[in-house]
């Protein structure tokens, strides 16, 4: 453990051991996480997704965590039984750095509450 990292940082690097157990490949980053939670969500498991699906995957991965906020809400599901969600409450403005804390803080406590790790 570096003498500067946070406990944040320590939470977040153990959920990465965590799902590399799980899945059998650490995911690379923020994004890489936030993706396999949509793919979670969506239930269709593991298929070929376009370039634009996994963009749409990493979006319902970010609008699920910080839904556990009530920034979002779930409005329903498509024909394709693809979830949408609704902003119902404005995210708060910052850094870079302060809104991927943000959202890390948001997957940590998903994970948690969905016990998958």
């Amino acid at each position: 453990m570096n003498a500067i990292d946070t406990p944040l940082d320590v939470q977040w690097k153990n959920l990465l051991e965590n799902l590399q157990k799980i899945i059998g490949k650490k995911p690379g980053d923020l994004n890489g996480v936030l993706f396999l939670i949509g793919v979670q969500e969506l239930g269709k498991g593991a298929i070929n997704f376009t370039k634009e699906q996994k963009q749409d995957l990493m979006h319902i991965g970010i609008c699920r965590v910080l839904s556990l906020s009530g920034y979002y809400e779930l409005r329903g599901e498509d024909t394709d039984g693809w979830p949408h969600w609704d902003l119902v409450q404005p995210l708060p403005h910052g850094e870079i750095l302060a809104q991927e804390s943000l959202l890390k803080m948001h997957v940590l406590e998903y994970f948690k509450e969905s016990g998958l790790v």
